[in-house]
């Protein structure tokens, strides 16, 4: 079973944010897919999950993959491709304010890091500081 959300990631300019994509094994608590982009669409969430299947080698039938109700979760295509996979579909329930535990836990223990900058001057400044931090986190 694996857990996934999306987080935002401040940069140096106010008012703008960069969006992080986080998929988290339930059992290992290892981090099997990330990334970082400027715009929360459903395609770019399917693309991740897709790849991150695809580099796991994981078959049809095998995976749960669990999130909140957000826009891109709920996508019809993104339940359209989740069923081509072969992956069910976990969510959690409407209207509840621990809206996905496991990952929100998982971007707390991101954010407590003593070398988090808290602010990023790019999307490539934050792509460097996930690899640094996804080689620790899954050490």
């Amino acid at each position: 079973m694996w857990t996934w959300d999306i987080t935002k990631l401040a940069t140096l300019t106010t008012g703008v944010f960069l969006n992080l994509y986080v998929i988290i094994d339930l059992f290992s608590r290892c981090i099997v897919g990330w990334m970082v982009v400027l715009r929360e669409t459903t395609a770019l969430a399917q693309q991740l999950v897709t790849r991150s299947i695809e580099r796991a080698g994981i078959a049809a039938g095998q995976l749960t993959l669990h999130s909140d109700r957000g826009a891109p979760m709920t996508a019809h295509t993104f339940d359209a491709m989740l069923t081509t996979l072969g992956i069910e579909a976990s969510r959690s329930r409407p209207r509840v304010s621990n809206d996905n535990a496991f990952s929100e836990s998982g971007f707390k223990t991101l954010e407590y890091q003593p070398d988090f900058p808290g602010r990023f001057s790019s999307a490539e400044h934050a792509r460097s500081w996930m690899r640094e931090f996804t080689r620790w986190y899954n050490a």
